[in-house]
């Protein structure tokens, strides 16, 4: 258990600074595709809501500390996400295509509707997204697309990154 929370940890960590580092300064893309949404929604969904929701922390917390937002506002949207995640753990299959993109689709409206509803609790601080901008549609298309192969990718690692049924909270 020791050994995949490491190991998710470091992929968050890789993953955050390709979005944060890399993504970010490609200038033809509208919006940056949220590779750490993702890998929180593969890991909650394999292992668990306590696994999910740590990642979704550990994941927040280092985009907290790369963006100019407010210091907490990822932590606490990836830690529901997480949540979430967990709650269908171990029921859907993300084998194929279908599946995955369309929980990477629910997963980029969750975050949406998360900061929509905080943006309304602290009007200074959170600038909402717009959902009925192009971009807004560009993130989710973007999300969804990556959402399969993401997933394909952290099932080469499963072996190590997914719990065994008797260890999952």
């Amino acid at each position: 258990m020791i050994l995949a929370f490491l190991l998710s940890t470091f992929i968050l960590l890789v993953s955050t600074l390709v979005q944060a580092a890399i993504l970010s300064n490609i200038t033809f893309l509208p919006a940056v595709p949220d590779l750490c949404l993702i890998c929180v929604l593969y890991f909650s969904l394999h292992n668990g809501k306590l696994f999910g929701e740590t990642n979704g922390f550990i994941s927040g917390l280092f985009l907290d500390f790369l963006s100019a937002g407010p210091l907490g506002l990822n932590c606490l949207m990836r830690t529901i996400i997480g949540y979430v995640g967990g709650i269908f753990n171990k029921t859907i299959n993300t084998e194929g295509f279908f599946i995955p993109v369309l929980l990477g689709a629910c997963a980029t409206v969750l975050k949406v509707l998360i900061t929509w509803l905080l943006s309304f609790l602290f009007p200074n601080s959170i600038i909402a997204y717009n959902p009925f901008t192009i971009l807004f549609v560009f993130e989710i298309a973007i999300n969804s697309l990556l959402t399969p192969i993401m997933f394909k990718i952290l099932g080469l690692f499963s072996k190590t990154l997914v719990l065994k049924p008797e260890n999952v909270l």
